[in-house]
């Protein structure tokens, strides 16, 4: 088995998208193939101890999910399913995606949300991400400069995408065990 799981919520197939360019630069040894949230069982994700796990936002800041007017079920049904596991040893790294021009104010927010559940239940989460060069006005997610996560824009900046997410893959490598990425 793989031992680091990557796990998605997703709305237009844009968080999907990224968790497949993820799982692309490792071997099945290293790494899952990518599971949708709304397709993953309790069982699926606790059988990790390292985990990466994206989110849109959606909405007024929101995690994806029917209530958040997602298209499908997400994070928003299944992180109730999660609410009484320990994670207490697992090591979780987060990416969200956003749009920060139409939405300045709520950038990225899925991510805090992420964090926010998992270290309650006593997660180790990496993968601190600087918010410099990017233009939102705020964001849930940013803490001193930095986002908890992987922040993406592919609506604005898809051209950086690349260059970011091989910038925080670097970052995690150490933490998750993965081997430094070719530059």
């Amino acid at each position: 088995m793989a031992r680091i799981g990557i796990f998605f919520g997703t709305d237009t197939g844009n968080t999907r998208k990224i968790a497949k360019q993820i799982k692309r630069k490792f071997d099945d040894d290293t790494m899952a193939k990518p599971l949708n949230v709304n397709r993953a069982t309790v069982e699926d994700f606790m059988s990790y101890d390292f985990l990466i796990l994206g989110t849109p936002t959606l909405g007024e800041g929101e995690l994806p999910g029917l209530a958040s007017e997602a298209q499908e079920e997400s994070w928003l049904e299944f992180l109730p399913q999660l609410e009484d596991q320990d994670f207490s040893g697992k090591t979780i790294a987060l990416y969200g995606l956003g749009d920060q021009i139409t939405y300045p104010t709520e950038f990225v927010n899925g991510i805090f949300h992420l964090h926010e559940f998992f270290t309650e239940r006593g997660a180790t989460c990496i993968g601190n991400f600087p918010t410099e060069g990017f233009g939102h006005e705020f964001s849930m997610a940013e803490v001193d400069g930095e986002f908890l996560g992987l922040a993406l824009d592919l609506d604005n900046e898809s051209a950086l995408t690349d260059e970011r997410l091989a910038k925080w893959l670097d970052l995690i490598a150490a933490d998750m065990g993965l081997p430094a990425l070719a530059a």
